[in-house]
């Protein structure tokens, strides 16, 4: 230990690692309370970060691991374009390509170095889920029909968006111009350049109160400690190869399955999580470039070993992600990625899966998959292009002591956007908004149930696109718990009802109600073991039904 780490007090280290973390959440809270869209200051959909002067990630907000294992990633990127000594103070670098870190062209992050008169002291970092960034259909997440990159929409490489502290008007111009909803995400552009203003506001501050040789002791020594704290973690499991595999729904008319398969290696203090198994990737947009892959790798790990630890540069070092290039899991640029957001759930399963060979306390069924539909077209009370984006979120897994949680984000620390909010923005009604009873997997715990949501269209037509799974396979359980209900989305269900594929693309037409359905999550243990208590209040709950409660537990109800 050197002689300035043995000066730190453990006081003064813990007022600066908590003040690190409150620069990010200040920021967020920022990002949130300016932004324009439902998509950021209605469901959360953004992220942030503090990182050191050699773009090291030191903290973040608590908010979303896929954009936030990634970050590091992006940082790192755009460094290589812009290397220390080109940025000046007010500078802001935009970044969206799939490739280089971000994973799909709706996640724009932007990079602002933090300077103490030319003395370049860190950088703080945010990223939000614009809701268009043009491209083949509102929302530019369409999966099918879009077979590369350069059909996605607008894609940046990084770019210096912002000059002494103000957007760059031609630069703004040729983005704004490419997209359907200019006003929004000029807006929530503004919200990100305002989250970065007071991060490195205070981060100035915070290293003007305790200067640049303390601070730099105080982050070597969280790495330090980050870093000895999960090799410590990774040593509790027991060093061997888990292995599970899982599936997507097919991508589309004649596509198949795709397999997600993952290989955990486990060795002493390091953990690799290797996805060479699965499919090749596909000629349609949700494929996962590698950034993505390990952003859900890690948050996954950190998860088992200590979902409390801080993820900052240290602690994600033991931890690796791989896949072969030109998988679905490290495809080759130009594959198109703009639907891969619907992955995320299943990166978690397929390792939660693996690990619970040797953690099984810590593992729980599998997730109900969340269905993140775009509905775009003209808004006829207006005459203004509209775009409903919409998270529908269901239950988690039932757990080693406990029943899933109902309708709550599935890692992702997004959030239902409100149905006032929905309505008052866009051209539609919600018509039912309820649990499914009977959907969740059995077990001595049960998994949580599925959501349904009927949103009818009150405008001429519009476009929309499905992102959802589980379409045609079920979320399974865990050691003899039962899987769930497979999630279905019907359109017209009270009329001609058609049901549709989890990635359709479709016209719609004024008063055409779709019926969105998530899949049950799945159960843990038996459900033989499942408690008279447990089964009579899921009844009263409205959770099951008593033929269900009959044909599922038997005799053991009361």
């Amino acid at each position: 230990m050197t002689k300035a780490r043995e000066n730190l007090s453990p006081i003064t280290l813990s007022v600066l690692w908590n003040s690190f973390i409150s620069v990010a959440d200040e920021m967020g809270t920022t990002l949130r309370h300016t932004a324009f869209s439902e998509a950021v200051r209605e469901a959360e959909d953004f992220s942030t970060g503090v990182f050191d002067r050699t773009g090291r990630l030191i903290a973040q907000g608590n908010f979303t691991p896929g954009h936030l294992g990634a970050m590091p990633f992006v940082v790192k990127n755009v460094l290589k374009f812009f290397p220390e000594g080109t940025l000046r103070p007010g500078d802001g670098v935009l970044l969206n390509d799939s490739a280089l870190g971000s994973g799909h062209f709706p996640d724009c992050f932007l990079v602002t170095p933090v300077f103490i008169g030319e003395e370049l002291i860190g950088y703080v970092v945010n990223t939000a889920h614009h809701v268009d960034m043009g491209g083949a259909a509102p929302g530019s997440q369409k999966v099918q029909g879009v077979t590369e990159a350069y059909q996605e929409g607008v894609r940046i490489l990084p770019v210096r968006l912002v000059r002494n502290g103000e957007f760059d008007e031609d630069i703004l111009r040729l983005i704004l111009g490419n997209i359907r909803v200019p006003d929004l995400v000029s807006g929530d552009l503004s919200a990100q350049r305002n989250a970065n203003f007071i991060g490195a506001q205070r981060l100035v501050k915070l290293y003007k109160e305790y200067g640049r040789a303390q601070i730099d002791t105080a982050v070597e020594t969280i790495f330090e400690k980050s870093e000895m704290r999960m090799r410590d973690l990774i040593r509790k499991i027991p060093d061997g190869v888990y292995s599970f595999q899982d599936q997507l729904d097919d991508c589309g008319p004649g596509d198949g399955i795709v397999t997600v398969a993952v290989d955990i290696t486990v060795k002493d203090d390091d953990i690799t999580a290797d996805f060479s198994r699965s499919s090749d990737q596909v000629g349609v947009a949700i494929n996962s470039y590698l950034s993505y892959t390990r952003a859900y790798t890690l948050f996954a790990v950190k998860v088992f070993a200590d979902a409390l630890l801080p993820q900052n540069d240290g602690a994600i070092r033991p931890i690796k992600a791989t896949a072969r290039e030109g998988s679905f899991f490290n495809p080759r640029f130009p594959a198109a990625s703009g639907g891969r957001a619907a992955l995320q759930i299943r990166i978690f399963d397929v390792i939660n899966g693996a690990l619970s060979q040797a953690m099984p306390d810590r593992a729980m069924g599998a997730f109900s998959h969340w269905s993140n539909p775009n509905i775009g077209g003209i808004d006829d009370r207006t005459g203004k292009p509209f775009i409903f984006y919409d998270l529908i979120l269901g239950g988690y897994g039932g757990r080693s002591n406990k029943d899933g949680a109902e309708a709550l984000s599935p890692v992702m620390n997004c959030a239902n956007i409100p149905v006032e909010v929905h309505e008052t923005n866009s051209p539609i009604v919600v018509r039912r908004f309820e649990l499914l009873a009977d959907s969740s997997g059995p077990g001595r715990y049960r998994g949580g149930c599925a959501i349904r949501k009927d949103v009818e269209l009150q405008t001429s037509s519009a476009v929309m696109t499905l992102l959802s799974d589980r379409h045609g396979s079920a979320g399974f359980g865990l050691f003899g718990g039962g899987a769930g209900t497979i999630a279905e989305t019907i359109l017209n269900p009270d009329g001609e009802a058609i049901h549709m594929t989890s990635k359709e693309v479709r016209t719609l037409k004024n008063g055409d109600v779709v019926s969105f359905r998530l899949n049950g999550a799945g159960g843990y243990g038996s459900p033989t073991e499942r408690s008279v208590a447990a089964i009579e209040n899921d009844l009263a709950d409205g959770y099951i039904t008593a033929d269900f409660a009959k044909q599922v537990y038997g005799a053991k109800r009361s």
